[in-house]
Protein backbone atom coordinates (compact mmCIF):
# COMPACT_ATOMS: atom_id res chain seq x y z
CA UNK A 1 0.00 0.00 0.00
CA UNK A 2 1.05 3.22 -0.69
CA UNK A 3 1.93 5.14 1.93
CA UNK A 4 0.20 9.25 2.02
CA UNK A 5 2.01 12.18 3.42
CA UNK A 6 0.73 14.27 6.60
CA UNK A 7 0.41 17.88 5.88
CA UNK A 8 3.45 19.28 7.20
CA UNK A 9 2.63 22.75 9.87
CA UNK A 10 3.35 25.63 7.48
CA UNK A 11 0.36 27.47 6.83
CA UNK A 12 1.63 29.03 3.72
CA UNK A 13 1.28 25.51 1.97
CA UNK A 14 -1.60 25.12 2.65
CA UNK A 15 -2.67 27.34 0.06
CA UNK A 16 -0.75 24.84 -2.85
CA UNK A 17 -2.85 23.48 -5.24
CA UNK A 18 -2.13 20.19 -3.71
CA UNK A 19 -3.04 20.85 -0.43
CA UNK A 20 -6.27 22.78 -1.26
CA UNK A 21 -7.13 19.39 -3.31
CA UNK A 22 -6.39 17.50 -0.12
CA UNK A 23 -8.42 20.23 2.34
CA UNK A 24 -11.31 19.67 0.01
CA UNK A 25 -11.17 16.24 -0.07
CA UNK A 26 -11.32 15.27 3.37
CA UNK A 27 -14.47 17.73 3.92
CA UNK A 28 -17.59 15.23 4.97
CA UNK A 29 -21.12 15.91 2.60
CA UNK A 30 -22.78 18.64 5.03
CA UNK A 31 -25.61 21.30 3.83
CA UNK A 32 -23.04 23.62 2.96
CA UNK A 33 -21.52 21.86 0.46
CA UNK A 34 -25.00 20.54 -0.94
CA UNK A 35 -25.80 24.27 -0.86
CA UNK A 36 -23.31 24.90 -3.79
CA UNK A 37 -24.46 22.07 -5.75
CA UNK A 38 -27.95 22.98 -5.59
CA UNK A 39 -27.55 26.33 -6.18
CA UNK A 40 -25.70 26.20 -9.14
CA UNK A 41 -28.56 23.13 -10.36
CA UNK A 42 -31.03 25.62 -10.18
CA UNK A 43 -29.28 28.16 -12.44
CA UNK A 44 -28.56 25.61 -14.98
CA UNK A 45 -32.56 24.54 -14.81
CA UNK A 46 -32.70 27.00 -17.38
CA UNK A 47 -29.82 25.13 -19.37
CA UNK A 48 -32.07 22.15 -19.75
CA UNK A 49 -35.04 24.34 -19.94
CA UNK A 50 -33.71 25.54 -23.44
CA UNK A 51 -32.58 22.65 -24.74
CA UNK A 52 -35.55 20.59 -24.38
CA UNK A 53 -38.27 23.48 -25.29
CA UNK A 54 -36.38 23.04 -29.03
CA UNK A 55 -38.50 19.69 -29.24
CA UNK A 56 -42.02 20.36 -27.54
CA UNK A 57 -42.40 23.91 -29.29
CA UNK A 58 -42.29 22.20 -32.87
CA UNK A 59 -45.80 21.65 -33.11
CA UNK A 60 -46.45 25.75 -32.11
CA UNK A 61 -43.92 26.79 -34.95
CA UNK A 62 -45.49 24.61 -37.34
CA UNK A 63 -49.04 25.64 -36.39
CA UNK A 64 -47.30 29.13 -37.02
CA UNK A 65 -46.15 28.48 -40.41
CA UNK A 66 -42.75 29.44 -38.97
CA UNK A 67 -41.65 25.74 -39.52
CA UNK A 68 -42.18 22.64 -40.90
CA UNK A 69 -41.42 19.58 -38.70
CA UNK A 70 -39.81 17.76 -42.06
CA UNK A 71 -38.81 19.08 -45.23
CA UNK A 72 -38.64 17.51 -48.83
CA UNK A 73 -35.02 17.61 -48.50
CA UNK A 74 -32.47 16.16 -46.31
CA UNK A 75 -30.75 19.94 -45.47
CA UNK A 76 -34.49 21.53 -45.80
CA UNK A 77 -33.70 24.91 -43.77
CA UNK A 78 -37.46 25.48 -43.55
CA UNK A 79 -37.95 22.42 -40.65
CA UNK A 80 -37.57 21.22 -37.84
CA UNK A 81 -34.23 19.45 -38.45
CA UNK A 82 -33.15 23.08 -39.27
CA UNK A 83 -34.32 24.59 -36.41
CA UNK A 84 -32.75 21.81 -33.95
CA UNK A 85 -29.23 22.14 -36.39
CA UNK A 86 -29.38 26.22 -35.35
CA UNK A 87 -29.56 25.61 -31.54
CA UNK A 88 -26.37 22.87 -31.50
CA UNK A 89 -24.35 25.14 -33.86
CA UNK A 90 -24.39 27.50 -31.87
CA UNK A 91 -23.49 25.06 -28.69
CA UNK A 92 -20.85 23.64 -30.30
CA UNK A 93 -19.38 27.72 -31.05
CA UNK A 94 -19.61 28.02 -27.31
CA UNK A 95 -18.11 24.37 -26.23
CA UNK A 96 -15.37 24.28 -28.65
CA UNK A 97 -14.00 27.82 -28.90
CA UNK A 98 -14.96 29.57 -25.60
CA UNK A 99 -14.44 26.88 -23.10
CA UNK A 100 -11.06 27.77 -22.71
CA UNK A 101 -12.78 30.77 -21.14
CA UNK A 102 -13.52 29.37 -18.05
CA UNK A 103 -9.68 28.00 -17.60
CA UNK A 104 -8.66 31.35 -18.82
CA UNK A 105 -10.71 33.97 -16.38
CA UNK A 106 -12.54 31.76 -14.28
CA UNK A 107 -15.44 29.31 -13.30
CA UNK A 108 -17.66 32.36 -11.63
CA UNK A 109 -17.11 35.22 -13.90
CA UNK A 110 -17.68 32.86 -17.35
CA UNK A 111 -20.62 31.02 -15.27
CA UNK A 112 -22.60 34.15 -14.50
CA UNK A 113 -22.26 36.06 -17.56
CA UNK A 114 -22.65 33.56 -20.29
CA UNK A 115 -26.20 32.88 -18.10
CA UNK A 116 -26.94 36.68 -19.07
CA UNK A 117 -26.42 35.93 -22.58
CA UNK A 118 -28.47 33.22 -23.12
CA UNK A 119 -31.29 35.04 -21.21
CA UNK A 120 -31.31 38.09 -23.20
CA UNK A 121 -31.02 36.30 -26.83
CA UNK A 122 -33.71 33.78 -25.39
CA UNK A 123 -36.29 36.82 -24.48
CA UNK A 124 -35.23 38.20 -27.94
CA UNK A 125 -36.21 34.77 -29.97
CA UNK A 126 -39.93 34.66 -28.55
CA UNK A 127 -40.34 37.62 -30.29
CA UNK A 128 -39.75 36.86 -34.19
CA UNK A 129 -41.77 35.99 -36.37
CA UNK A 130 -39.65 35.53 -39.43
CA UNK A 131 -37.00 31.85 -39.98
CA UNK A 132 -34.04 34.22 -40.25
CA UNK A 133 -34.70 36.15 -36.90
CA UNK A 134 -35.99 32.70 -34.97
CA UNK A 135 -32.58 30.53 -36.22
CA UNK A 136 -30.46 34.47 -35.55
CA UNK A 137 -31.97 34.14 -32.12
CA UNK A 138 -31.43 30.50 -31.39
CA UNK A 139 -28.05 30.81 -32.50
CA UNK A 140 -27.05 33.25 -29.71
CA UNK A 141 -28.56 31.66 -27.34
CA UNK A 142 -26.97 28.81 -28.13
CA UNK A 143 -23.56 30.37 -28.01
CA UNK A 144 -24.26 30.90 -24.53
CA UNK A 145 -25.85 28.02 -23.17
CA UNK A 146 -22.55 26.17 -24.30
CA UNK A 147 -20.25 28.06 -22.32
CA UNK A 148 -22.96 27.56 -19.07
CA UNK A 149 -22.49 23.39 -19.82
CA UNK A 150 -19.05 23.63 -19.56
CA UNK A 151 -18.79 26.08 -16.67
CA UNK A 152 -21.25 24.30 -14.35
CA UNK A 153 -19.35 20.60 -15.09
CA UNK A 154 -16.47 21.99 -14.22
CA UNK A 155 -17.86 24.22 -11.21
CA UNK A 156 -19.44 21.23 -9.79
CA UNK A 157 -16.38 19.28 -9.95
CA UNK A 158 -14.15 21.41 -8.23
CA UNK A 159 -16.68 22.55 -5.42
CA UNK A 160 -17.26 18.99 -4.21
CA UNK A 161 -14.71 16.41 -2.40
CA UNK A 162 -14.18 13.78 -4.66
CA UNK A 163 -15.39 11.00 -3.23
CA UNK A 164 -19.15 12.59 -3.15
CA UNK A 165 -19.03 13.87 -7.22
CA UNK A 166 -20.99 10.84 -8.66
CA UNK A 167 -24.13 12.10 -5.95
CA UNK A 168 -23.01 15.78 -6.64
CA UNK A 169 -23.50 15.19 -10.03
CA UNK A 170 -26.63 13.20 -9.58
CA UNK A 171 -28.48 15.64 -7.66
CA UNK A 172 -27.11 18.41 -9.84
CA UNK A 173 -28.89 16.23 -12.93
CA UNK A 174 -32.07 15.72 -10.85
CA UNK A 175 -32.24 19.64 -10.15
CA UNK A 176 -31.64 20.64 -13.75
CA UNK A 177 -33.84 17.77 -15.43
CA UNK A 178 -37.22 19.04 -13.34
CA UNK A 179 -37.23 21.55 -16.41
CA UNK A 180 -38.06 18.93 -18.99
CA UNK A 181 -41.58 17.98 -16.96
CA UNK A 182 -42.28 21.46 -16.52
CA UNK A 183 -41.74 22.19 -20.25
CA UNK A 184 -43.62 19.58 -21.06
CA UNK A 185 -46.44 20.72 -19.14
CA UNK A 186 -46.13 23.94 -20.42
CA UNK A 187 -46.50 23.32 -23.93
CA UNK A 188 -48.51 20.61 -23.56
CA UNK A 189 -51.06 23.73 -22.01
CA UNK A 190 -50.02 27.04 -23.52
CA UNK A 191 -48.91 25.59 -27.84
CA UNK A 192 -52.06 24.63 -28.31
CA UNK A 193 -53.27 28.33 -27.35
CA UNK A 194 -53.01 32.04 -27.43
CA UNK A 195 -52.95 33.47 -23.81
CA UNK A 196 -53.71 37.21 -23.66
CA UNK A 197 -53.40 37.04 -27.74
CA UNK A 198 -50.35 35.76 -27.84
CA UNK A 199 -49.03 32.64 -29.29
CA UNK A 200 -48.55 29.53 -26.98
CA UNK A 201 -44.69 28.79 -27.83
CA UNK A 202 -43.82 32.04 -27.44
CA UNK A 203 -44.69 31.83 -23.73
CA UNK A 204 -42.58 28.96 -23.08
CA UNK A 205 -39.96 30.54 -24.69
CA UNK A 206 -39.90 32.99 -22.72
CA UNK A 207 -40.45 31.73 -19.31
CA UNK A 208 -36.59 30.20 -20.51
CA UNK A 209 -35.40 33.48 -20.30
CA UNK A 210 -36.16 33.99 -16.54
CA UNK A 211 -32.72 32.53 -15.80
CA UNK A 212 -31.34 36.33 -15.43
CA UNK A 213 -33.05 36.86 -12.23
CA UNK A 214 -30.91 34.15 -10.46
CA UNK A 215 -27.74 35.46 -11.93
CA UNK A 216 -26.39 38.21 -9.16
CA UNK A 217 -27.96 36.23 -6.68
CA UNK A 218 -25.84 33.23 -6.85
CA UNK A 219 -22.56 35.17 -7.80
CA UNK A 220 -22.71 36.55 -4.48
CA UNK A 221 -23.66 33.20 -3.10
CA UNK A 222 -21.38 30.67 -4.44
CA UNK A 223 -17.43 31.17 -4.36
CA UNK A 224 -14.81 30.79 -7.25
CA UNK A 225 -13.13 27.72 -7.21
CA UNK A 226 -10.87 26.97 -4.99
CA UNK A 227 -8.81 24.79 -7.44
CA UNK A 228 -8.77 27.46 -9.95
CA UNK A 229 -7.65 30.11 -7.84
CA UNK A 230 -4.53 27.97 -6.84
CA UNK A 231 -3.78 26.86 -10.04
CA UNK A 232 -3.63 30.62 -10.96
CA UNK A 233 -1.47 31.89 -8.39
CA UNK A 234 -3.86 32.81 -6.00
CA UNK A 235 -3.66 30.60 -3.44
CA UNK A 236 -4.39 33.47 -1.06
CA UNK A 237 -7.83 33.79 -2.17
CA UNK A 238 -8.18 29.87 -2.90
CA UNK A 239 -6.97 29.40 0.84
CA UNK A 240 -9.27 32.09 2.43
CA UNK A 241 -12.59 29.99 0.29
CA UNK A 242 -11.33 26.75 1.76
CA UNK A 243 -10.95 28.02 5.36
CA UNK A 244 -14.31 29.42 5.11
CA UNK A 245 -16.39 26.38 3.94
CA UNK A 246 -14.07 24.37 6.34
CA UNK A 247 -15.54 26.07 9.67
CA UNK A 248 -19.38 25.91 7.93
CA UNK A 249 -19.11 22.35 7.30
CA UNK A 250 -17.20 21.83 10.91
CA UNK A 251 -20.66 23.30 12.33
CA UNK A 252 -22.34 21.83 10.54
CA UNK A 253 -21.20 18.35 11.40
CA UNK A 254 -20.66 19.01 15.03
CA UNK A 255 -16.85 16.78 15.11
CA UNK A 256 -13.54 18.35 13.86
CA UNK A 257 -12.21 17.75 10.56
CA UNK A 258 -9.88 15.46 9.99
CA UNK A 259 -6.48 16.29 9.07
CA UNK A 260 -5.65 16.14 5.16
CA UNK A 261 -3.02 13.88 3.43
CA UNK A 262 -1.72 14.57 0.35
CA UNK A 263 -2.71 12.43 -2.68
CA UNK A 264 -0.06 9.46 -3.51
CA UNK A 265 0.36 10.72 -6.71
CA UNK A 266 1.74 14.06 -7.02
CA UNK A 267 -0.19 15.99 -9.24
CA UNK A 268 1.88 17.65 -11.92
CA UNK A 269 2.16 21.58 -13.24
CA UNK A 270 0.30 21.61 -16.36
CA UNK A 271 -0.48 25.05 -18.15
CA UNK A 272 -3.43 25.59 -19.63
CA UNK A 273 -2.81 25.51 -23.13
CA UNK A 274 -3.76 23.10 -26.19
CA UNK A 275 -0.17 21.60 -26.60
CA UNK A 276 -1.29 20.24 -22.77
CA UNK A 277 -4.32 19.11 -24.13
CA UNK A 278 -2.85 16.67 -26.72
CA UNK A 279 -0.38 15.05 -24.81
CA UNK A 280 -0.90 11.30 -23.15
CA UNK A 281 -2.65 10.81 -21.88
CA UNK A 282 -4.93 13.00 -21.96
CA UNK A 283 -4.85 13.01 -25.95
CA UNK A 284 -6.19 9.38 -26.38
CA UNK A 285 -8.67 10.37 -23.85
CA UNK A 286 -9.80 13.78 -25.79
CA UNK A 287 -10.60 11.25 -28.87
CA UNK A 288 -12.23 9.03 -27.11
CA UNK A 289 -14.80 11.09 -25.73
CA UNK A 290 -14.96 12.93 -29.03
CA UNK A 291 -16.45 9.89 -31.01
CA UNK A 292 -18.43 8.76 -27.24
CA UNK A 293 -20.53 12.33 -27.52
CA UNK A 294 -21.00 12.08 -31.32
CA UNK A 295 -22.79 9.07 -30.49
CA UNK A 296 -24.76 9.51 -27.39
CA UNK A 297 -26.23 12.81 -28.71
CA UNK A 298 -27.83 11.76 -31.13
CA UNK A 299 -28.76 8.61 -29.49
CA UNK A 300 -30.03 10.89 -26.64
CA UNK A 301 -31.66 13.75 -28.17
CA UNK A 302 -32.82 11.76 -30.84
CA UNK A 303 -35.61 10.59 -28.07
CA UNK A 304 -35.31 13.66 -25.90
CA UNK A 305 -36.21 16.40 -28.56
CA UNK A 306 -38.32 14.36 -30.88
CA UNK A 307 -41.08 12.87 -28.59
CA UNK A 308 -43.98 14.83 -29.37
CA UNK A 309 -42.76 14.05 -33.44
CA UNK A 310 -42.33 10.63 -32.63
CA UNK A 311 -45.27 9.80 -31.31
CA UNK A 312 -47.89 11.91 -34.31
CA UNK A 313 -45.49 9.40 -36.28
CA UNK A 314 -47.27 6.59 -34.09
CA UNK A 315 -50.63 7.89 -34.86
CA UNK A 316 -51.18 10.34 -31.75
CA UNK A 317 -52.66 13.54 -32.69
CA UNK A 318 -51.13 16.70 -31.22
CA UNK A 319 -52.40 17.24 -27.94
CA UNK A 320 -52.49 13.69 -26.80
CA UNK A 321 -48.90 13.49 -27.60
CA UNK A 322 -48.44 17.03 -25.88
CA UNK A 323 -49.86 15.20 -22.80
CA UNK A 324 -47.98 11.80 -23.31
CA UNK A 325 -44.75 13.64 -23.50
CA UNK A 326 -45.40 15.65 -20.48
CA UNK A 327 -46.25 12.10 -18.74
CA UNK A 328 -42.73 10.37 -20.00
CA UNK A 329 -40.76 13.77 -19.29
CA UNK A 330 -41.67 13.42 -15.09
CA UNK A 331 -39.08 10.32 -15.35
CA UNK A 332 -36.32 12.86 -16.01
CA UNK A 333 -35.81 14.28 -12.79
CA UNK A 334 -36.19 10.93 -10.89
CA UNK A 335 -33.49 9.29 -13.28
CA UNK A 336 -31.09 11.17 -11.59
CA UNK A 337 -32.06 10.49 -7.86
CA UNK A 338 -32.04 6.72 -8.39
CA UNK A 339 -28.38 7.34 -9.57
CA UNK A 340 -27.67 8.85 -6.31
CA UNK A 341 -27.95 5.52 -4.14
CA UNK A 342 -25.09 4.10 -6.73
CA UNK A 343 -23.61 7.25 -7.91
CA UNK A 344 -20.15 6.59 -5.85
CA UNK A 345 -20.44 3.10 -5.66
CA UNK A 346 -20.30 1.66 -9.22
CA UNK A 347 -17.76 3.04 -11.92
CA UNK A 348 -19.21 5.45 -13.80
CA UNK A 349 -17.95 3.51 -17.05
CA UNK A 350 -20.03 0.91 -16.59
CA UNK A 351 -23.16 3.32 -16.10
CA UNK A 352 -22.89 4.40 -18.93
CA UNK A 353 -22.76 1.41 -20.82
CA UNK A 354 -25.38 -0.25 -19.06
CA UNK A 355 -27.80 2.52 -19.61
CA UNK A 356 -26.99 2.59 -23.61
CA UNK A 357 -27.66 -0.69 -23.58
CA UNK A 358 -31.32 -0.26 -21.98
CA UNK A 359 -31.71 2.78 -24.23
CA UNK A 360 -31.27 0.64 -27.40
CA UNK A 361 -33.47 -2.33 -26.24
CA UNK A 362 -36.57 -0.29 -25.05
CA UNK A 363 -36.40 1.57 -27.85
CA UNK A 364 -36.40 -1.46 -30.49
CA UNK A 365 -40.45 -2.15 -27.74
CA UNK A 366 -41.19 1.60 -28.53
CA UNK A 367 -41.38 0.81 -32.40
CA UNK A 368 -43.66 -2.02 -31.58
CA UNK A 369 -46.88 -0.13 -29.86
CA UNK A 370 -49.12 2.13 -30.88
CA UNK A 371 -51.71 2.00 -28.07
CA UNK A 372 -51.00 4.86 -25.26
CA UNK A 373 -50.08 2.82 -22.10
CA UNK A 374 -46.79 1.20 -23.73
CA UNK A 375 -46.09 3.59 -25.47
CA UNK A 376 -45.59 6.06 -21.92
CA UNK A 377 -44.18 2.73 -20.43
CA UNK A 378 -41.39 2.60 -22.65
CA UNK A 379 -40.92 6.25 -23.02
CA UNK A 380 -40.41 6.54 -19.54
CA UNK A 381 -38.12 3.97 -19.23
CA UNK A 382 -36.08 5.92 -22.23
CA UNK A 383 -36.01 8.72 -19.94
CA UNK A 384 -35.04 7.45 -16.70
CA UNK A 385 -31.81 5.56 -18.83
CA UNK A 386 -30.89 8.71 -20.68
CA UNK A 387 -31.24 10.91 -17.51
CA UNK A 388 -28.85 8.30 -15.66
CA UNK A 389 -26.66 8.17 -18.36
CA UNK A 390 -26.48 12.25 -18.75
CA UNK A 391 -25.60 12.39 -14.74
CA UNK A 392 -22.71 9.90 -15.26
CA UNK A 393 -21.03 11.25 -18.61
CA UNK A 394 -21.36 14.67 -17.59
CA UNK A 395 -19.14 13.79 -14.53
CA UNK A 396 -16.85 11.32 -16.38
CA UNK A 397 -15.82 13.80 -19.00
CA UNK A 398 -14.65 16.37 -16.76
CA UNK A 399 -12.91 14.41 -13.96
CA UNK A 400 -10.64 12.58 -16.62
CA UNK A 401 -8.58 16.12 -16.83
CA UNK A 402 -7.00 18.01 -14.16
CA UNK A 403 -7.97 21.16 -13.29
CA UNK A 404 -5.86 23.75 -15.48
CA UNK A 405 -7.01 22.07 -18.88
CA UNK A 406 -10.60 20.84 -17.74
CA UNK A 407 -12.39 23.58 -19.27
CA UNK A 408 -10.70 23.86 -22.74
CA UNK A 409 -10.42 19.82 -22.94
CA UNK A 410 -14.03 19.09 -21.55
CA UNK A 411 -15.38 21.86 -23.39
CA UNK A 412 -13.80 20.03 -27.30
CA UNK A 413 -15.19 17.02 -26.41
CA UNK A 414 -18.49 18.62 -25.53
CA UNK A 415 -18.46 20.41 -28.48
CA UNK A 416 -18.19 17.19 -30.77
CA UNK A 417 -21.74 16.20 -29.47
CA UNK A 418 -22.98 19.38 -30.49
CA UNK A 419 -21.26 18.53 -34.05
CA UNK A 420 -23.32 15.54 -33.52
CA UNK A 421 -26.62 17.05 -32.50
CA UNK A 422 -26.43 19.20 -35.72
CA UNK A 423 -26.67 16.23 -37.62
CA UNK A 424 -29.23 14.56 -35.94
CA UNK A 425 -31.95 17.14 -36.51
CA UNK A 426 -30.72 16.20 -40.12
CA UNK A 427 -30.89 12.47 -39.44
CA UNK A 428 -33.98 12.17 -37.24
CA UNK A 429 -36.28 13.90 -39.61
CA UNK A 430 -34.59 12.01 -42.85
CA UNK A 431 -35.14 8.36 -40.95
CA UNK A 432 -38.17 9.79 -39.19
CA UNK A 433 -39.79 10.77 -43.50
CA UNK A 434 -38.23 7.92 -44.88
CA UNK A 435 -38.80 4.80 -42.51
CA UNK A 436 -41.29 6.23 -39.87
CA UNK A 437 -40.69 5.19 -36.23
CA UNK A 438 -38.91 2.19 -36.88
CA UNK A 439 -36.26 3.89 -39.05
CA UNK A 440 -35.75 6.54 -36.31
CA UNK A 441 -34.95 4.20 -33.23
CA UNK A 442 -32.98 2.28 -35.41
CA UNK A 443 -30.46 5.17 -35.49
CA UNK A 444 -30.95 5.53 -32.27
CA UNK A 445 -30.04 2.11 -31.03
CA UNK A 446 -27.15 2.33 -33.73
CA UNK A 447 -25.62 5.31 -31.61
CA UNK A 448 -25.85 3.31 -28.63
CA UNK A 449 -23.93 0.85 -29.47
CA UNK A 450 -21.51 3.01 -30.58
CA UNK A 451 -21.76 4.51 -27.14
CA UNK A 452 -21.25 1.03 -25.52
CA UNK A 453 -18.05 0.32 -27.61
CA UNK A 454 -16.28 3.69 -27.56
CA UNK A 455 -16.25 3.77 -23.68
CA UNK A 456 -16.05 -0.25 -22.84
CA UNK A 457 -13.11 -0.05 -25.19
CA UNK A 458 -11.21 2.79 -24.72
CA UNK A 459 -12.96 5.19 -21.53
CA UNK A 460 -10.79 4.60 -18.16
CA UNK A 461 -12.25 2.80 -15.44
CA UNK A 462 -12.28 4.57 -12.00
CA UNK A 463 -9.22 2.37 -10.68
CA UNK A 464 -7.23 4.30 -14.16
CA UNK A 465 -8.27 7.69 -13.04
CA UNK A 466 -7.36 7.40 -9.60
CA UNK A 467 -3.69 6.73 -9.94
CA UNK A 468 -2.63 9.28 -12.35
CA UNK A 469 -2.01 12.93 -12.06
CA UNK A 470 -5.47 14.07 -13.28
CA UNK A 471 -7.22 12.08 -10.16
CA UNK A 472 -4.81 13.29 -7.81
CA UNK A 473 -5.01 16.76 -8.83
CA UNK A 474 -9.00 17.16 -7.84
Amino acid sequence: MTATLEIPPKASERTSPAWIAARMNRLPATAAIWKLVVLLSLAGWFELYDLFFTGYIAPGLAKSHILATTTQKFFGFSGMGAFVAVTFAGLFVGTFFLGFLTDKYGRRFIFTYALLWYSAATAIMACQNTITGLFLCRFIAGVGVGVVIIAIDTYITELVPRRIRGRAFALNQAIMFCAVPIVAVLSWQLVPRAPLGMEGWRWVVLIGSAGAIFVWFIRRTVPESPFWLAQNGQGEAAGRIVTALEAKVEAQSGRPLPEPVLAPVAPRKIKASMAEVLTPPYRSRLFMLVLFNIFQVIGYYGFANWVPSLLLANGIEVTKSLAYSAVIAVAYPIGPLLGMTFADKVDRKWVIIATAVIVALVGSAFTQFRSAFPLIVCGVLISLANAILSYAYHAYQVEVFPTSIRGRAAGIAYSSSRLGAIMSGFLLAFCLREFGVVGAFGLITFCMVGVMVVIGVFGPSRRELESDSAGADA
